[in-house]
C-alpha cells in the first residue's frame, strides 16, 4: 500500500510539473551552442549571401545567435523517442511532439538541457467553420476583423496617378505614397516576408499573376506542417499579402508592387497556443537566412486556448515574450519587422497591444479609416514598461484587399494597415539603402501626423512617406537648415518644387512665387504641424514658363527670405 501511494503521489506530482495531457508538445531549451560543426566564421553554411550582405553593409557583426541550433543536441533528443518539429537558433531550442510524458523526464537530464515548456495543451480545436479557406475570424488577434465584398462595385481610380490604384486609391494616397510610386519607386529590389497562418488561393488570382510572372515569390515555407504548400489554412495571408502586392490596375495596387516576398506559414487557424510564438520566431528566422529586408506579420499574441498560456500586461515590457524576443533579435539583424498592433482597442479588460508587436524595436502599427479616424478596435499602448505604441497609424477600417473570388473587398484589422506600412517602408527604404533600419524608422515617425504630439492610440500618426523620403534625401545630401531657413529641390525646376523648412513651431507656411515683373503666379498654404524638418511641394508647374522667378516663404506673420529659383524646358 505504501508502495502503491508512493507511485501515484510520483504520477501527480509529474503531471503537475508538466501540465501533460495528450497529445502534447514542448519547447526545449538549450543551455549553450558548445561544439558545434558551425562557426562564426562560416556564415554562408547557415546564411545566404543576401543575408551575408546585409549585416556587412550595416556593419552587424556575425554572433553565437546566428549559429543554428547544436544538431547533435537536437539529435541526442530526438534519440530518445520525441518527434523534432521546428528548432529555432535565437531562442536556441526546438519544439517537440510527444505522447509519453515519461520521455520528458530523460530529456531534462541532459546536461546541455535548460528547460522544458510546455507549448501547446490538447483541448477540443476549434470547430471547422466556412471561414477556414477565408479570414479566420476565431483567432484571438484577428476579432473584430470583417469582410465585406463589394467586387461589383463601380471601380474608382482616383486621382491623375502613374498607376491606377482604383478603390485602394485611398489607403496609399493617406500615406503619400504616390510620389514614390510615381518616381519608379515601386519596391524593386527589396524583400518582404510575410509571416501569416496561410496564403490560400495566392497562386491562382489575378491580383499576383505579376508577381508569379516575373518571379517575385522567392520562395515559400510551411513551418506549421513541414513542407513548402502554404496556398492552404487561411485566406488570411493572401489579403494581407495583396495590400503590398496586388497589381490589379483600375481596382487595387498594392504599396509595393514590384518587391520581391516570401510566404511563411507559421500561425495553425485551428488553434492558439504558446508553439504559435515559438513558430513565428523559426519563420523569422527562416526569413533572416533568406535575406529578407522587411518582415510584415499581422500577428499578436496575449490569450491562449490554455488559460495557464495566456500574457498579462507585465509581459508586454519588449523582454518577455517568446515572439517578442525573436522579433527584437530580427532587428538586430539589420531587418525592419513590421506588426499590427492587434484589435482588442475596444475591450476594457484588454485594450493593449499583444506580442510581439511590445518589442522595443518593432514597429508596431495601429489604424484609421479613411477619414484619419482612430478605428475603435484598433489595439492601444503603452507597454508595460512605458514605451510609446503603436509607433504610426494607417487605413485599417475598409481596408481594400484582394477577394478570393477574384474581385476585391474591405476588410477591418489592423492586419491590414501593417501591411500598407511595410509595403512603403520597402519602397523608402529602396531609396535609401545605404541607411540602417532604424534611421529608416525614425524618419517615418517623424513625418506623422502626431509627431510633436504623439499619444497610446495613434503613437505618431499618420506618415507622409514623401515627407520622409525628402528630408532622408537632404540628410544624405549633408543639408542643414538653421531655424526657420529654407531650401529649394531641384533648382532648376519643370514641374513642380519642393521647400525644406526647419520650422520651430506649428504653424501656416505660405509660398509665393512672383516672376521677374513681380506678378503673382502661384500661391500655396500648408498647416505645419512638425517641428524641424518639414517639406513642402507645389505642384503642376508645368503651364509657367521658362524664366526666373523668386519663391517667397512666410511662417505666420514673418516673411523668410526670397529665393530666386530657375523654370526651365522639359
Amino acid at each position: 500500500m505504501k508502495s502503491l501511494l508512493v507511485t501515484i503521489l510520483a504520477l501527480f506530482s509529474f503531471t503537475c510539473l508538466y501540465s501533460q495531457i495528450y497529445p502534447d508538445k514542448y519547447f526545449i531549451a538549450f543551455t549553450d551552442k558548445n561544439n558545434s560543426p558551425y562557426s562564426i566564421e562560416n556564415p554562408q553554411e547557415y546564411l545566404s549571401a543576401r543575408a551575408i550582405e546585409r549585416r556587412s553593409r550595416y556593419n552587424i557583426p556575425i554572433d553565437i545567435h546566428d549559429l543554428p541550433v547544436n544538431p547533435q543536441y537536437i539529435e541526442a533528443v530526438a534519440d530518445i523517442g520525441v518527434q523534432v518539429i521546428n528548432p529555432t537558433k535565437w531562442l536556441n531550442g526546438i519544439t517537440i511532439y510527444t505522447n509519453d510524458p515519461s520521455l520528458l523526464s530523460e530529456i531534462e537530464a541532459f546536461p546541455f538541457v535548460k528547460s522544458v515548456r510546455k507549448a501547446r495543451q490538447a483541448t477540443q480545436a476549434h470547430p471547422k467553420t466556412d471561414f477556414d479557406d477565408d479570414i479566420s475570424l476565431f483567432k484571438p488577434s484577428w476579432e473584430n476583423e470583417t469582410i465585406i465584398d463589394f467586387s461589383n462595385r463601380t471601380k474608382a481610380t482616383g486621382k491623375s496617378t502613374s498607376l491606377q490604384y482604383g478603390l485602394g486609391y485611398n489607403q496609399i494616397n493617406q500615406i503619400n505614397g504616390i510620389p514614390l510610386h510615381d518616381d519608379g519607386f515601386q519596391g524593386q529590389g527589396m524583400v518582404i516576408a510575410v509571416l501569416d497562418a496561410g496564403f490560400s488561393y495566392a497562386n491562382q488570382l489575378n491580383a499576383f499573376d505579376s508577381l508569379y510572372m516575373n518571379g517575385l515569390i522567392y520562395g515559400t515555407r510551411d513551418i506549421v506542417s513541414g513542407g513548402t504548400n502554404v496556398y492552404q489554412g487561411s485566406f488570411h495571408g493572401t489579403g494581407v499579402l495583396s495590400t503590398m502586392g496586388a497589381n490589379l490596375p483600375g481596382e487595387l495596387i498594392g504599396t509595393a508592387p514590384k518587391a520581391g516576398y516570401y510566404l511563411i506559414r507559421t500561425e495553425d487557424t485551428g488553434s492558439e497556443y504558446l508553439i504559435e510564438e515559438y513558430n513565428w520566431a523559426s519563420g523569422a528566422e527562416f526569413a533572416d537566412s533568406t535575406g529578407a529586408d522587411i518582415i510584415n506579420s499581422s500577428l499578436g499574441y496575449v490569450d491562449f486556448d490554455d488559460p495557464n498560456q495566456n500574457h498579462i500586461y507585465q509581459d508586454m515590457d519588449g523582454n518577455t515574450a517568446p515572439a517578442t524576443i525573436a522579433a527584437d533579435r530580427a532587428m538586430s539583424r539589420g531587418m525592419i519587422v513590421v506588426n499590427s498592433a492587434g484589435n482588442s482597442g475596444n475591450y476594457t479588460s484588454w485594450p493593449w497591444i499583444g506580442a510581439p508587436a511590445d518589442g522595443d524595436s518593432v514597429f508596431t502599427i495601429g489604424a484609421v479609416d479613411a477619414n484619419g479616424i482612430i478605428a475603435g478596435f484598433s489595439s492601444i499602448g503603452p507597454t508595460a514598461d512605458g514605451r510609446l505604441k503603436p509607433n504610426v497609424v494607417a487605413q485599417g477600417a475598409a481596408t481594400v484587399i484582394a477577394s478570393s473570388n477574384g474581385g476585391t473587398t474591405t476588410s477591418n484589422g489592423t492586419s491590414f494597415s501593417s501591411p500598407i506600412i511595410a509595403g512603403m517602408t520597402a519602397c523608402l527604404w529602396q531609396i535609401n539603402q545605404e541607411l540602417a533600419n532604424m534611421s529608416i524608422l525614425e524618419a517615418i515617425q517623424q513625418s506623422g501626423s502626431y509627431y510633436n504630439n504623439p499619444n497610446y492610440q495613434y503613437g505618431n500618426g499618420i506618415p507622409d512617406y514623401n515627407q520622409a523620403r525628402m528630408v532622408l534625401s537632404a540628410q544624405n545630401k549633408g543639408i542643414a537648415l538653421t531655424p526657420e531657413s529654407i531650401k529649394v529641390i531641384p533648382n532648376p525646376f519643370f514641374d513642380k518644387i519642393g521647400i525644406l523648412f526647419n520650422a520651430i513651431d506649428s504653424q501656416l507656411v505660405t509660398i509665393r512665387m512672383f516672376d521677374i515683373t513681380g506678378r503673382l503666379i502661384v500661391s500655396g498654404k500648408f498647416d505645419v504641424q512638425r517641428v524641424g524638418l518639414n517639406y513642402l511641394e507645389l505642384t503642376q508647374l508645368d503651364f509657367i514658363k521658362p524664366g526666373i522667378y523668386t519663391l517667397t516663404v512666410i511662417a505666420g506673420e514673418k516673411r523668410l527670405n526670397s529665393q530666386k529659383i530657375v523654370k526651365v524646358k522639359d
